[in-house]
């Protein structure tokens, strides 16, 4: 036996011995033989047999979990006497619980629910060179543009950059606020914003050649204006490049300010988004503190009390412990105020220091919101385990929607 050989068994004896197999392991190694003979054999280069197949898949279902148990969030806790607020009166907003019999609530670390279901399939991002998705990356990189996409870890950043578009993020990529939820980058005193960014976005967005764009940012309450002047900015240089390009910007609240709401309503975009992201009991356990339920929906009345023509439109994650009953009435709360467009994606956790999902929703469920939402008047309801408040499925249908109403307006002015 040559050196050589002596050294291969000594190595192979080592990683052995220090990474020894179970007798619940060995039955999922697949034999050396097997995988290597894959020409021999054309039935599967992972499985021998449909039965085979059917078998290792179930023990993976069994190993992994399909998302239909764990999770299910921490119970919320009983309202407390007057005696007891009376003992914490400085915390007694804080603190205050509502009494939520069998109600829950998500929390940081709690349990996940044992793996995700089937119905979790998003396309890959393209590896071609020349491919639309590396040509969207090239562009936003040649011209420091940040995107939610990335920022955000959006499941569907194949589906849309493969399209050739993306959702641009404005102001920079850390936030002021710390959501519970968000995966963005936070800070109390983010660098200023790039003033040649509306420039440099109108820049991209020209290459792209698209015929609706939507326009998002980080929250800035270091800003006077929370940076409403910056989109309204933007927002003009890309309708001056391109008159008939569809716009939506996704905004903060911008601190229930009026007048910045103002700004950016008259700015010349199509679709003015907000997300009050969650129904109004889990608002202080999902977002931060300066964010609220009703603030979120004044901001929305106020863009469309300042145009009335103007789309407006927001969007809930589901997962986190809502009722059915709380899902219906945060969209009887938005028709009561006019909002035209409603989303409903599942809540994905993005890292462990991010709230646990409660439960993964299911697509029957998703369907049961959309005919509600749309029973209930809103012009569009997109509701879906992948849908995101700036989803390209969603773009198509709006700029159909659109130029449709205002053809029809058109024609009515005419006649």
């Amino acid at each position: 036996m040559s050196l050589l050989q002596i050294q291969i068994l000594v190595t192979a004896a080592a990683i052995a011995h220090a990474f020894p197999i179970t007798q619940q392991q060995s039955s999922l190694v697949r034999p050396t033989a097997f995988l290597i003979n894959e020409h021999s054999n054309r039935q599967s280069a992972l499985f021998s047999s449909v039965e085979e197949s059917t078998r290792q898949s179930e023990s993976y279902a069994v190993a992994r979990g399909d998302g239909s148990s764990g999770g299910g969030g921490v119970p919320m806790k009983k309202k407390r006497s007057a005696q007891q607020q009376q003992r914490s009166q400085p915390r007694e907003e804080a603190e205050k619980e509502e009494d939520n019999d069998g109600m829950v609530r998500p929390k940081v670390g709690a349990a996940m629910p044992h793996g995700r279901p089937s119905w979790f399939h998003v396309p890959a991002p393209s590896a071609d060179e020349k491919s639309r998705y590396n040509k969207v990356k090239e562009s936003l990189s040649n011209l420091s543009l940040n995107t939610v996409c990335e920022e955000a870890q959006c499941p569907n950043i194949g589906e849309c950059w493969n399209g050739g578009t993306g959702t641009i993020m404005l102001l920079g990529d850390t936030c002021t606020r710390g959501c519970q939820f968000c995966a963005v980058k936070t800070d109390t005193a983010p660098p200023p914003p790039d003033p040649f960014e509306p420039f440099k976005t109108a820049e991209a967005v020209t290459k792209w050649g698209v015929d609706y764009i939507v326009l998002t940012s980080v929250d800035r309450d270091d800003i006077p204006d929370g940076g409403s002047q910056h989109f309204a900015t933007t927002v003009e240089l890309l309708k001056h490049s391109n008159p008939s390009i569809l716009v939506e910007c996704l905004v903060s609240d911008f601190q229930g300010d009026p007048d910045s709401v103002a700004t950016l309503a008259k700015s010349g975009l199509d679709v003015y988004a907000h997300n009050v992201e969650t129904v109004e009991r889990l608002q202080r356990y999902i977002r931060d503190p300066r964010a609220s339920y009703w603030q979120s929906l004044g901001t929305l009345e106020h863009a469309k009390k300042v145009r009335p023509n103007l789309y407006t439109k927001t969007s809930v994650m589901l997962g986190l412990g809502e009722t059915d009953e709380e899902v219906i009435q945060t969209m009887k709360d938005l028709r009561s105020v006019d909002v035209d467009v409603v989303t409903f994606g599942q809540y994905l956790r993005p890292t462990e220091k991010h709230l646990s999902v409660v439960e993964y929703v299911t697509p029957e469920k998703f369907e049961h919101f959309k005919k509600v939402g749309e029973e209930l008047g809103f012009k569009y309801v997109a509701s879906g385990p992948l849908v995101r408040s700036s989803y390209k499925a969603g773009e198509f249908y709006l700029t159909h929607m659109i130029n449709k109403e205002r053809e029809e307006k058109d024609l009515g002015k005419t006649e």
